[in-house]
């Protein structure tokens, strides 16, 4: 087989959907998860008309706190349409967004590479069938690749959503990104081109009603843009906030930037924040079961994943808090969060902060599983070696100790289960350290020095020898 895999052939060969059962991802589980878990076997139904909404203050929307991300699209076989090569199941698509418009939600967001390219007009679809005054519809200028960097290809990019999403204008447009690559890639993608002030003008003119931006990355990108706001006037902000990236984004990458301060910035000029990754890509649903028990013990009735969703709903100057909702059972759960939200108590965020402490002494890998480094041209494939991995960790079931008594079972599992989702000719031994995945990495992890070192712990195990976990 060749080792450089186009995109195409890639998501054609690529193994395990987007949401996979905790067992198929790791062998570290010996029960049976179904794709939505336990916690949810009980669930009620969510009320209508307790939705919690909160004012833009540019433009007075009335805002629903619950915002539908559609990045993790149902597909026909069941799965996420992530990184998933199984067509969108539009039939559900619809239900989903019906269900969630009856109970309050307003706000759905997009992009061009969300779905394998098939999220805009899956949205579109599934939205031209209400009135156009029922919901906001927000997208992104994706320009992500080098040859959608001039001026005429992310205007055409931006008259293509409108196309794909049956609709005259846009409710809130956003610089997708912005940060990704460095700083010099955000001059290519949006200020060499001009491409900015022709975003301006277009809301001048009404066709798009908000302009902001999504921060991933160089935070120096972030700070021209806040130091420009005077300029631009943005509307609104997209950035990443969770009770584990508020103080320890940066501690567990040098290249982030802790959510306290890009919090703080935009709260300043009162910008209002649309908050991506409430539950770091499933992380925070998915703790240590001690930790669980904590959560449990204050509340029941309540998920793990509702902790989070609280917590990010919670800070005033936050317009909407966006969830990618596969299935209709994760859309319930959050919309009992927030119809109508509880706030957090001050005691409730200690203890979530004496948890996101113990979950960054844990030493996972901040891989958030969005797939913005796929397809590696050598065919790796990055996030799900790193879920496998942090699972593992997360259970308990690193095999780090050989006089341990629970090693050859953690070995044994660590081993079968990375096999069993990640075919031999995609995992960390074949990443040449090439560096493609780097630039587009939302969390700036060192993906090469991250696979050597995976590649030697698992050529340990293979061996029986000694094995430290080696992130220590």
């Amino acid at each position: 087989m060749s080792k450089n895999i186009n995109r195409r052939s890639f998501l054609k060969t690529l193994t395990a959907g987007t949401v996979v059962t905790a067992a198929a991802l790791s062998g570290c589980k010996t029960k049976n998860d179904n794709a939505v878990g336990d916690e949810y076997e009980q669930q009620v139904e969510p009320p209508k008309g307790k939705m919690t909404y909160r004012i833009n203050p540019t433009t007075k929307d009335r805002v629903s706190l619950l915002g539908y991300g559609m990045m993790r699209l149902p597909t026909i076989d069941g799965k996420s349409g992530r990184k998933n090569d199984s067509p969108l199941d539009q039939n559900m698509i619809n239900k989903l967004v019906d269900y969630a418009l009856e109970h309050g939600v307003n706000y759905f967001d997009t992009s061009p590479a969300y779905c394998q390219g098939q999220s805009e007009k899956a949205t579109g679809i599934a939205l031209k069938r209400h009135p156009r005054k029922d919901y906001f519809i927000a997208t992104k200028l994706s320009n992500f690749s080098e040859e959608t960097w001039s001026r005429q290809a992310s205007i055409e990019m931006y008259h293509e959503s409108l196309r794909q999403l049956q609709t005259s204008y846009i409710d809130y447009y956003l610089l997708h990104g912005v940060g990704m690559g460095g700083f010099e890639q955000f001059k290519s993608r949006y200020l060499d081109n001009g491409i900015i002030d022709y975003l301006v003008e277009e809301r001048k003119a009404g066709r798009i009603r908000n302009l902001g931006f999504s921060f991933h990355g160089d935070y120096k990108a972030f700070q021209w843009l806040m130091d420009h706001h005077d300029q631009y006037h943005w509307d609104f902000c997209q950035i990443e906030l969770n009770y584990l990236d508020w103080d320890y984004a940066n501690e567990i990458n040098d290249f982030n930037t802790d959510a306290r301060v890009l919090y703080g910035e935009l709260q300043k000029r009162g910008i209002p924040a649309v908050i991506m990754e409430p539950l770091l890509g499933g992380r925070l649903a998915n703790i240590p079961q001690y930790l669980v028990g904590r959560l449990k013990q204050r509340e029941p009735q309540r998920s793990v994943a509702s902790w989070a969703f609280r917590y990010a709903g919670t800070p005033k100057g936050v317009l909407t808090v966006l969830s990618g909702m596969t299935y209709m059972e994760h859309l319930k759960d959050n919309l009992i969060n927030y119809c109508p939200l509880k706030p957090l108590t001050a005691d409730e965020e200690k203890l979530l902060y004496s948890i996101a402490k113990e979950i960054f002494n844990l030493k996972t890998i901040p891989c958030n599983d969005c797939k913005y480094c796929m397809p590696c041209p050598w065919g790796v494939d990055i996030p799900t070696i790193f879920t496998h991995y942090n699972k593992c960790i997360n259970e308990g079931a690193l095999p780090h100790d050989k006089e341990s008594k629970d090693y050859a079972r953690y070995r044994r599992q660590y081993l079968i289960g990375l096999d069993r989702v990640v075919p031999r000719d995609r995992q960390p031994d074949h990443c040449i350290g090439c560096g493609h995945c780097l630039p587009h990495c939302p969390q700036n992890i060192q993906i090469p020095e991250e696979m050597s070192k995976l590649s030697t712990f698992i050529e340990q195990l293979k061996r029986g020898d000694f094995s430290p976990n080696p992130k220590a």
